[in-house]
């Protein structure tokens, strides 16, 4: 049976056992932890989304960081000053999508108008690699937390994990995809009825401190979904 609120949802994804894999993983971080949070109490469970409920642009992420979100239970949150919780909501504020430029705990006010945050999964992965069929088990989350998300027009998917997640979705839900498959890449977007898929590369720290995603380009994804929200 699917939540009835996006409060319920909330609570399904933090009480979700589904990947014994990633559970063990997430609370073993969680005890171990990170030498610079060695006096933190990590969330070490499954993370939910962030946003506003009346959202038109959904940001899909890849999966909690083993010491951000998985520390603080907020997605893009808490890994680092300057990592991919920082370069993201600096771009989201300069959109226009958030009140501030960081996101380092989540009582730091930060609030996010016109856009969710949700991640393709919901646990910490070793490595940063789910298995395909922990990104399956997921989907469901994904869905629920979308069908509560009632004026969405927009996805932007935050690297290939987070686009594929979103057409495999799509088709679970009973939706058809174009031969070819729309590929991955930044900037592309791909109109399927209602809603438009907008891809960018992830904003990790492998990223952004190469040069492969800087600022500029992330100013270009999302002045593409302003240009296109109706």
């Amino acid at each position: 049976m699917r939540p009835s609120s996006l409060s319920a949802v909330r609570t399904a994804i933090i009480s979700c056992e589904q990947c014994p894999r990633l559970r063990s993983y997430c609370q073993e971080v969680g005890r171990t932890r990170k030498a610079s949070f060695r006096d933190h109490l990590y969330w070490a469970r499954p993370v939910p989304g962030f946003g506003d409920p009346e959202a038109r642009v959904l940001i899909l992420g890849l999966a909690p960081a083993a010491h951000g979100a998985n520390r603080t239970g907020r997605v893009f949150t808490g890994d680092g000053v300057g990592a991919s919780g920082d370069f993201l909501m600096a771009a989201l504020k300069r959109a226009g999508f958030a009140n501030i430029d960081t996101s380092q705990h989540v009582d730091d006010g930060l609030v996010l108008t016109d856009a969710y945050i949700a991640a393709a999964v919901r646990c910490a992965p070793p490595d940063n690699k789910p298995l395909p069929e922990e990104v399956d088990r997921c989907l469901a989350h994904l869905a629920n937390e979308v069908a509560h998300l009632p004026n969405l027009q927009i996805v932007v998917a935050l690297g290939k994990i987070a686009w594929d997640a979103w057409m495999k979705l799509l088709v679970v839900r009973g939706g058809a995809l174009p031969r070819p498959r729309p590929a991955f890449g930044h900037g592309v977007v791909w109109r399927n009825n209602r809603i438009a898929l907008v891809g960018a590369y992830h904003p990790s720290r492998q990223n952004t401190n190469t040069g492969v995603v800087t600022p500029k380009m992330y100013d270009a994804v999302f002045r593409t979904v302003r240009e296109s929200l109706l």
